[in-house]
């Protein structure tokens, strides 16, 4: 299952860093991605910033090149921040249950104001977005997987089978059924227990370093790392569903252009979130084509790599409580820390031993007043953020601004600039800086942190990729 991705290296220096738009044919009624094939009359073409778009104004999928499997550059990428964040949230599943206005208000805009900007930037409103991922997911699951017709829906995020039987034939003018009977052989993934799903990415991406920054702050029991074998090296970690625990596996495709993650789950509903999950935690959505144009040519991190992402998170609280148990410690002292708050505090889980796990991490309400094996301060802070994260006065879904997320962090007893920061790196805030890391001030020659983030101005907006970039520059060669 190819889910559409971003970001290409190469082509002209010109066009590097523009959005290829899609090709919609008058005549036809098709929409194209760049490169496909067709060759219809200039005249009769009309440029769309997305599918949705396309899809509202009535075109359908061209069947020959198959945007919906291909790793296109989403619009949001490069758009306005607010955005970025409203586009995340739906991709999380906030439209499954709530309206537009209800979306506007947790990024901070009227209902109004957010329909204006998206149809501005994408082309089509939130709830066209949402319709055409769920759409489009749920024709990968079709081709890629046997899970039967009403798997699909609710796995694609569908209130019903009638109801995804309806968008389809409006998106693809044919029946669930009848989009099946079409899937091309190579298409299907089999696989040795569990459901296996392709998540396409634009190439490079430097498997080997996503892994190591992985391994070397994988909790134990919660996390682990294959580094032999003939994968490539498999990532693997416990995965809450709804209360029910589950596991995933992730591990390089054929062809380095897209992963394949394998879920073992108790029920399929949802999936299409999880897959979303997935995207974040590599960064496949990154694309790498502005950030070379913008930092390459900076002295302090070059060269710079081509395959670079900024590894996030599967949970925001989980990477919330190592951003604190990383204070003043090392990664190896901060990683044994969250093994034994596991161990006292996290639920058991049975039947994944071969899969190196044993434990799902402890959810916010367990760790509010908890004992936990830290000096008070930091167990403070921890016991702090979680209460807020379970009364909902921090939000750590991508829906608060960068500057707002910091400033009610750092509104809590033990969390200061660069625990905030960090953890904003990890959640996928691309112009995160921690700016007193001993490693980024290092790398920059011992400098303070006041000029490092005097320096860091330059790199904006994609200070996370500088920072990672920093980082790897003190790796021993």
């Amino acid at each position: 299952m190819a889910v559409s991705g971003s970001g290409r290296s190469g082509g002209p220096a010109v066009r590097d860093h523009r959005r290829m738009p899609l090709s919609a044919v008058r005549t036809t009624g098709i929409y194209c991605q760049p490169g496909c094939s067709a060759s219809p009359l200039p005249g009769n073409v009309v440029e769309y910033p997305s599918a949705a778009a396309a899809e509202a104004h009535g075109y359908r999928a061209c069947l020959r090149c198959r945007p919906y499997r291909a790793a296109l550059a989403d619009p949001w990428v490069h758009d306005p921040e607010l955005v970025c964040r409203a586009v995340r949230l739906i991709l999380a599943g906030a439209l499954d249950d709530a309206n537009e206005d209800d979306l506007a208000a947790r990024v901070g805009v009227s209902g109004r104001h957010l329909r204006r900007v998206f149809l501005e930037h994408v082309g089509a409103t939130p709830d066209q977005v949402a319709r055409s991922r769920r759409a489009h997911f749920a024709r990968r699951l079709l081709d890629d997987t046997d899970l039967s017709i009403a798997d699909v829906a609710f796995a694609a995020g569908f209130g019903s089978v009638r109801q995804m039987n309806r968008v389809m034939r409006d998106v693809f003018r044919a029946s669930p059924t009848e989009l099946r009977a079409k899937r091309r052989r190579a298409d299907r993934l089999v696989a040795d227990g569990g459901l296996d799903t392709r998540l396409a990415f634009r190439p490079p991406l430097d498997w080997d370093a996503m892994l190591e920054f992985l391994a070397l702050r994988a909790i134990p029991g919660v996390e682990s790392i294959e580094r032999t074998g003939d994968r490539g090296g498999v990532y693997r970690r416990t995965i809450d569903v709804d209360g029910r625990v589950g596991a995933l596996e992730v591990w390089p495709g054929d062809g380095g252009e897209h992963v394949v993650a394998r879920f073992h789950l108790p029920y399929w509903g949802g999936l299409i979130h999880l897959v979303a999950r997935v995207r974040r935690c590599f960064d496949l959505d990154h694309d790498p084509v502005p950030v070379r144009h913008a930092l390459g040519r900076e002295p302090a991190l070059a060269p710079w790599p081509g395959g670079l992402r900024v590894p996030g998170v599967w949970d925001p609280f989980e990477a919330g409580v190592r951003a604190v148990v990383g204070q003043q410690v090392s990664v190896a002292g901060a990683t044994t820390t969250m093994g034994a708050i596991v161990a006292a505090h996290g639920t058991r889980v049975h039947g994944l031993e071969p899969l190196g796990l044993t434990h799902a991490f402890p959810r916010p309400d367990e760790l509010v007043g908890a004992t936990l094996p830290m000096p008070q301060r930091r167990a403070t802070a921890i016991h702090e953020l979680a209460a807020a994260v379970t009364g909902d006065e921090v939000a750590l879904d991508g829906s608060l601004p960068l500057d707002d997320l910091e400033r009610r962090l750092c509104a809590l007893p033990g969390i200061g600039p660069w625990t905030a920061q960090y953890l904003a790196l990890r959640l996928g805030y691309a112009d995160a800086f921690p700016a007193s890391d001993l490693g980024v001030t290092k790398a920059l020659g011992e400098i303070a942190p006041a000029e490092a983030t005097a320096k860091a101005q330059a790199w904006r907006p994609w200070r996370a990729y500088a920072t990672l970039r920093l980082w790897e520059t003190l790796r021993p060669t």
